[in-house]
């Protein structure tokens, strides 16, 4: 299987999960199953098309820590997730510079990994895409925008600029000019688990998910 060059996977984690009740990182994956979680469920799928794994935590960390080394991903803090998902961003980001990869997947933990099927569609569109100077791809399902998005280092540049008053979806829109939207047939792109009753409301995945 093919790789971007330098690409490092980026996983979200750091949320409180106030609606939930619960830390969503660490909720089993299938709903009802005890071998994994969303979140070792999302770095088992990025470590099988990026060169490393960074997992972004915030007051959760130290939960969270045995699940990332179990799996050879790293573990960084974000020291104020309290200031929102954009901050969480820059936190992983920053680290993508530091380890020396120039590309990213980025993914938020609080959603059902992805077929393998649809990062090797966008990871294809995304090597396409920079031979046109895109600086990035963005899934979307049924009109709707979803993860994970694949990045290279403008865009990883445009991210970091941003003040801490602006959000992602801020930043995806006035860089739009410089994004492929790639279209694909896979609900969980832009699925949003944030309720028991809509992690209990998940349908178990298709076996074909898993290969």
């Amino acid at each position: 299987m093919g790789r971007a060059p330098s690409l490092c996977g980026v996983i979200l984690a750091a949320g409180e999960s106030s609606r939930m009740r619960t830390d969503k990182a660490l909720l089993p994956w299938p709903p009802g199953e005890t071998q994994q979680t969303f979140l070792s469920a999302a770095i088992r799928l990025l470590n099988a098309f990026n060169d490393m794994v960074i997992v972004v935590a915030g007051n959760n960390e130290a939960s969270l820590a045995p699940a990332v080394y179990a799996t050879s991903a790293l573990l960084v803090r974000n020291p104020a997730p309290e200031r929102g998902q954009l901050s969480s961003l820059q936190v992983g980001l920053e680290e993508v510079l530091n380890q020396g990869r120039d590309a990213a997947m980025i993914t938020l933990v609080d959603r059902p990994p992805v077929a393998a099927a649809t990062v090797k569609l966008l990871t294809a569109a995304f090597e396409a895409a920079l031979l046109r100077e895109k600086w990035a791809v963005v899934p979307e399902y049924q009109g709707k925008h979803g993860h994970p998005v694949l990045a290279d280092r403008e865009m990883i540049e445009a991210f970091l600029r941003a003040p801490a008053s602006s959000t992602a979806r801020d930043v995806e829109h006035q860089n739009e000019a410089h994004i492929q939207y790639v279209p694909v047939d896979d609900p969980y792109v832009a699925a949003n688990v944030n309720t028991p009753e809509e992690y209990a409301a998940l349908a178990a995945p298709p076996a074909a998910r898993a290969k």
